[in-house]
């Protein structure tokens, strides 16, 4: 007969099988929270008003930048000198919250940008004034690509790896590297859409 505790290593472990069942998951009003800056934006979009498409792109742009830089520079440097122990602890709290936090900053940032550049008529801009619309474009490419099809996917795989009773610590340090290092790149980037921006509001 075969052991229960052999075939499921968190049953012989009760600190695996409490860290499991504690893993923290997507709140429902992670969603609710997601909807909602959606609804704003498609709102804002309808009524199409300079004011609202303004206050929406730069509050979405802000909270992105931040969230990034914070977690390349500042989060990942600090959790790379930790204890695996205390890195999956923070990571798996981080990891919940960001999954579905940085993907909708992402979309919103970018679709109200878009909407307002077309708003204002810089999408008509002649050259070289039109190179400013072109860097902005370039960049925002940029941002939904790393944002939405390589910091998402090495988000959701930290995030199912977390939720194993025992998680390889090799596994979880290599896709963690990559992140923070594709992430800070994604600072780094979002630094120069910001003095992009600030050649758009002082006049092309």
């Amino acid at each position: 007969m075969s052991d229960p505790a052999a075939s499921n290593p968190a049953a012989s472990d009760p600190a695996a099988a409490s860290s499991a069942e504690t893993m923290p998951g997507i709140k429902p009003w992670y969603w609710a929270a997601s909807g909602c800056a959606f609804a704003v934006m498609f709102l804002a979009i309808a009524l199409d008003s300079v004011w609202m498409l303004n206050f929406v792109h730069v509050m979405a742009g802000v909270m992105w930048t931040g969230t990034d830089l914070l977690m390349g520079f500042i989060v990942g440097p600090a959790l790379r000198a930790a204890p695996f122990e205390a890195r999956r602890a923070v990571s798996q709290r981080i990891t919940a919250r960001t999954i579905l936090l940085l993907p909708t900053l992402a979309i919103v940032t970018g679709t109200t940008g878009w909407q307002h550049a077309k708003q204002l008529g810089f999408l008509d801009a002649a050259w070289p004034a039109y190179g400013w619309v072109a860097a902005a474009l370039v960049l925002a490419a940029v941002l939904t690509i790393q944002g939405l099809l390589i910091l998402l996917p090495a988000n959701i795989r930290v995030y199912q790896e977390l939720r194993k009773p025992e998680p390889d610590p090799e596994t979880l340090g290599r896709i963690m590297r990559f992140y923070i290092r594709v992430i800070a790149i994604q600072g780094v980037t979002q630094i120069a859409m910001i003095v992009v921006m600030a050649r758009f509001v002082t006049g092309l």
